[in-house]
């Protein structure tokens, strides 16, 4: 189911992407062939209305929406051709594809933080759940050895007598851990997947800022499904947004500078294995991370199709400006061999990342 949930978010983006392409084109009189859903061959024909045919294809990883007289059908002319259209025109028209990711994105982080994401919260609401999570670890403490993480998540404390904190809630396990310095505890944790238990021993000066405090050197955090009145999550999803822009734009120039000094990390990207992975993980978490990570998702295919490599939205972008500064169309056969080389270094990208994902799941 999380690969088929995988497929589905993945297709959605894909055709919201095609579908600013196709509506900006319908705007400015260009004519479109066809939409597909999926890739070639055609499964099923839906039907033809207003010229454009709209199919149902045999691989299901997308789709496209075919232009009269674009890229390998550059000598299609006449009324309704991309070709022939203004460059201002064909340039919204590329443009309105990684627009829609954009608009995608925010009315995904908006659904999802009216759904209810996981967020820190000082004390639970009526009727609410939560997790205790480990927000970091001393070095050297009690809980580094043993074994305890950042990520964690705190499942039950007890001493030898059987006793348990009040509530597990931050302020509870300090106080309940305070109590009991020198004394064994049981503590169980979800580490990944895996529910662990571990003995361990608080103690003092294992906090430098409370020397005399007994302690096992966690810092720890109520997390709690939050979700915001529609407006406020609407607007709220602005700044998410804006925020996940930032986060993927660095993390990109961080590759890009890598590669350009010869040894570029790709050992952080996710490809279609670790997305599985990734998808698995929010789904356990609701439906409000499930959409969190699809806005995620929109905001780095928005990014990457805006790279100015051939066959991508930016490379085509670059293609139509040099045409600009020319003032005639570029050759048909260079067009094509730049396209050539752009899906190739794509098709290296991806089993690349693919490498990366299984080494990720044998280590």
């Amino acid at each position: 189911m999380t690969v088929v949930l995988v497929i589905v978010i993945l297709v959605f983006l894909i055709l919201a992407h095609e579908f600013g392409h196709f509506a900006a084109a319908k705007l400015f009189g260009i004519r479109v062939d066809e939409f597909g859903i999926g890739f070639p061959p055609r499964a099923i024909l839906f039907g033809k209305a207003g010229g454009t045919e709209y199919t149902l294809n045999w691989i299901p990883f997308g789709g496209f929406v075919r232009l009269y007289g674009e890229e390998e059908d550059r000598d299609q002319h006449g009324r309704g051709s991309f070709i022939d259209s203004p460059r201002w025109k064909q340039a919204i028209v590329l443009v309105a594809g990684v627009l829609m990711n954009a608009i995608v994105a925010w009315a995904l982080f908006a659904g999802a933080l009216a759904t209810g994401v996981p967020s820190i919260v000082d004390q639970l609401q009526p009727n609410e759940t939560s997790q205790l999570l480990v927000s970091d670890v001393i070095p050297a403490s009690p809980a580094s050895a043993a074994g305890i993480t950042a990520g964690d998540r705190i499942l039950s404390l007890e001493d030898q007598q059987g006793n348990m904190p009040a509530a597990l809630t931050p302020t509870a396990v300090a106080a309940f851990v305070e109590d009991r310095g020198g004394r064994q505890l049981v503590l169980t944790y979800l580490h990944g997947n895996a529910t662990t238990t571990s003995t361990i021993i608080p103690a003092n000066s294992v906090d430098p800022q409370n020397a005399g405090r007994p302690a096992i050197g966690v810092g720890l955090v109520l997390v709690a499904n939050v979700a915001l009145p529609p407006l406020e999550a609407m607007h709220q999803a602005l700044w998410t947004t804006e925020g996940s822009f930032v986060i993927v734009s660095q993390s990109l120039w961080q590759i890009l500078k890598t590669a350009l000094h010869g040894s570029p990390d790709l050992s952080g990207v996710v490809g279609p294995v670790g997305l599985v992975s990734q998808v698995g993980d929010a789904a356990r978490n609701g439906w409000g991370e499930v959409l969190e990570l699809a806005a995620f998702i929109s905001v780095n295919l928005t990014i990457v199709n805006l790279i100015p490599i051939p066959a991508l939205d930016g490379g085509r972008l670059v293609v139509l400006f040099l045409e600009a500064i020319m003032r005639k169309s570029a050759p048909k056969l260079v067009v094509q061999l730049l396209n050539t080389i752009g899906v190739a270094l794509i098709i290296l990208l991806m089993v690349t990342v693919t490498y990366h994902d299984i080494a990720r799941l044998f280590t």
